[in-house]
């Protein structure tokens, strides 16, 4: 039988606020969520937008709110990103000093009825965070450095995908692998058979002429 495959497009491209939302009624009805980037330019280089954003679609659209915080030391904000609406909130593993406050943040989440992510680095072994693997509702690999759109897919990742599944089989997890950067028509199929469930999509799909088409493509 085959698995159902989430796509959720990214607002990384658009750099206009009112375009971020136009885009995010826009998808709805065709991408299962909006990957909401949220950066504060001190985990990562780049600043792009806040709760306010994510409130403001939530708002106007329907879309389900995946929201990928790349942010320093983010339990000071995540009830912020609670209150805006969101569906899925992602943690990085990379932004806590004190790695204990990676399981406080994840319980604040799910015990307000959203999804609990955790995302890490590219160079980050699947060794050093396999042990929250049995609170998570979603491990969100990148396969780019985070910051910037448009990177080339990290082929090493495949590896860290497939060692995330045969995680969740030989343990009867139920989390979902969701991977984000560089996906696009020509790496999707691997990437779905190596595990994924959720693939994000930034400049791929922004950048088709048929986005919806993108879409489906991505699915396989």
């Amino acid at each position: 039988m085959k698995k159902n495959i989430y796509v959720s497009v990214s607002t990384d491209p658009i750099k206009d606020y009112q375009e971020v939302i136009d885009y995010a009624k826009f998808m709805q009805g065709k991408a299962d969520f909006l990957h909401c980037d949220i950066m504060d330019g001190k985990f990562v280089s780049n600043k792009t937008f806040d709760y306010n954003l994510v409130n403001n679609i939530n708002q106007n659209s329907l879309i389900m709110l995946d929201v990928h915080l790349m942010c320093k030391e983010p339990k000071d904000i995540i009830d912020d990103y609670i209150k805006a609406g969101s569906n899925i909130i992602t943690i990085h593993y990379e932004a806590f000093k004190n790695k204990e406050d990676i399981v406080e943040c994840i319980k604040k989440i799910k015990k307000a009825g959203l999804l609990a992510g955790l995302s890490f680095k590219p160079e980050t072994s699947i060794k050093e965070i396999k042990i929250f693997a049995y609170a998570v509702d979603v491990f969100l690999i990148m396969s780019v450095e985070p910051g910037e759109s448009g990177q080339k897919f990290l082929n090493g990742i495949l590896d860290s995908i497939s060692q995330l599944d045969q995680l969740r089989q030989s343990n009867n997890y139920h989390y979902k692998i969701e991977v984000d950067g560089g996906i696009n028509n020509e790496n999707c199929k691997e990437i779905i058979d190596r595990g994924a469930d959720i693939l994000v999509s930034g400049s791929f799909v922004y950048n088709s002429q048929d986005k919806f088409k993108a879409i489906e493509v991505l699915r396989g």
